[in-house]
């Protein structure tokens, strides 16, 4: 067990390379650690199962997921033999909002939508969450100004104070298609046509040249205000 007065990060004492804070991660944690996927690639997947083919892996199904993030969900299942645990936004919240507000509330204001993402994304997170003293994530630097000042081991405050890992921290999209390419892995085909980013689909489109990787999210807000939740801030409906 981990407690809240301890310092994971002075705890590790690897080369720091995602494999090796990995493999400290998941033998330090173990069982009471999950990596999380939104099925946008299989990068982590595949290097945590290649550690212990035990690994907790969750996703979260927000209802509104694009055709393409279930197929490469499906393909984890066949090519990697991974089971994925499924977390879903309760229905009644979810049919209460659309009710009231509409399909597409989500588009009247930085509140709305935050309200909506709650919902959908942040509520269920929580859920996955329970019990563990960890969390591996994706995220990268490169990715948004929201992520500059991620580290590779921190404490999530949000979430009860647990340990977050974030092996990805430093790689860039080539070193993620690389390693895709090198180990055959599946992946979300909507990287194929423009979309390095990838969310619920009525928030989600391709990106221009030049843009930055999540110019795609949620593109009628600034910048600075495109995350979902899952990984900023205390949101509460």
């Amino acid at each position: 067990m981990t407690t809240e007065n301890t310092d994971p990060a002075k705890e590790y004492q690897g080369d720091g390379s995602p494999q090796d804070v990995l493999r400290w991660a998941l033998d330090r944690f173990h069982p009471r650690i999950a990596v999380a996927t939104s099925l946008q690639d299989t990068v982590l997947i595949h290097m945590a199962a290649s550690i212990r083919k035990d690994v907790r892996v969750f996703s979260i199904d927000t209802g509104r997921l694009p055709e393409e993030t279930y197929a490469c969900a499906d393909a984890v299942r066949k090519t990697l033999g991974i089971r994925i645990e499924w977390y879903f936004p309760r229905h009644e919240t979810v049919q209460k909002l659309e009710t009231e507000e509409g399909l597409f509330s989500f588009k009247k204001s930085l509140e709305a939508r935050r309200t909506c993402c709650f919902i959908r994304k942040v509520e269920p997170l929580h859920r996955a969450l329970s019990g563990l003293d960890a969390w591996v994530t994706g995220q990268r630097k490169d990715e948004n100004v929201t992520r500059n000042g991620l580290a590779m081991i921190e404490r999530d405050s949000t979430h009860g104070n647990i340990v977050k890992i974030n092996p990805l921290i430093n790689w860039s999209s080539e070193d993620v298609h690389a390693y895709i390419e090198k180990h055959h892995l599946p992946y979300n085909r909507l990287i194929d046509r423009g979309y390095p980013s990838i969310g619920c689909a009525c928030c989600t489109r391709p990106v221009e040249p030049g843009e930055d990787p999540r110019a795609g999210r949620w593109w009628w807000e600034q910048p600075e205000h495109k995350e979902c939740g899952l990984h900023a801030g205390n949101w509460s409906i």
